[in-house]
């Protein structure tokens, strides 16, 4: 088995034991989509204008849930010292560590979105563009995250300059996942905001294991 794997398969199973998984990223999710209509009224096209921005601030929430904790528990029980004195990939550990993290939040809520989009009124032929979207755009928040945890790992209680720190970063990606559902559900083209969205993903997914494996090194010199 490699490393790589290992550490996927040791934060997937902790992520399990924890309570911190998909349910509580879902629940998260419902959570806050369903108290929506209370707090805008039951102006039902209101509520589908606002619906596909709604998800995706939903998303970026649900995401943040956790991240602080990201390195955090390698980072009490000796592993991360393990690995950066080690011949393995500090970049690969920290690229297993957002797969896995993505896996139980980012995928659960892409593919319960067209349920909650139901919710919120969406037009059913955005139904399928939006959870494209969130399927290929939540990858990024998590990565983004990822240089977040990174940098804040010597800080004890992180939480609020991790958010301070990803929220802004993640306005791009937030700004072409709403775009290709409301071109979806005006009728239009969305391949454009689609393209430029997974464009986002590849760049964080070029950009972010290095830089977070480079913040871990500078916090242990």
């Amino acid at each position: 088995m490699t490393a790589f794997s290992a550490i996927l398969k040791r934060d997937l199973r902790l992520a399990r034991r924890a309570g911190a998984g998909a349910g509580l990223g879902l629940m998260f999710f419902l959570t806050l989509i369903a108290i929506t209509p209370f707090a805008i009224g039951a102006d039902q096209k209101l509520i589908a204008r606002l619906a596909p921005a709604l998800l995706w601030l939903a998303a970026l929430l649900a995401t943040l849930l956790g991240l602080d904790r990201l390195f955090q528990a390698d980072d009490e029980d000796g592993v991360l010292d393990q690995f950066l004195l080690s011949d393995g990939s500090l970049t690969l550990l920290v690229l297993a560590k957002a797969i896995a993290h993505w896996l139980v939040t980012g995928l659960p809520l892409s593919l319960a979105a067209p349920m909650l989009g139901v919710m919120l009124a969406i037009e059913p032929q955005a139904m399928l563009p939006l959870m494209l979207s969130l399927l290929i755009g939540t990858p990024a928040l998590t990565l983004i995250g990822l240089v977040g945890a990174a940098l804040t790992i010597s800080l004890n209680r992180g939480g609020l300059l991790l958010s301070i720190l990803v929220v802004p970063t993640a306005i791009p990606t937030l700004i072409f996942g709403v775009a290709v559902a409301k071109a979806a559900a005006a009728g239009q083209d969305f391949t454009m905001p689609l393209m430029v969205l997974g464009g986002t993903t590849l760049f964080a997914l070029a950009i972010s294991p290095f830089a977070a494996a480079f913040a871990l090194r500078q916090a242990r010199q």
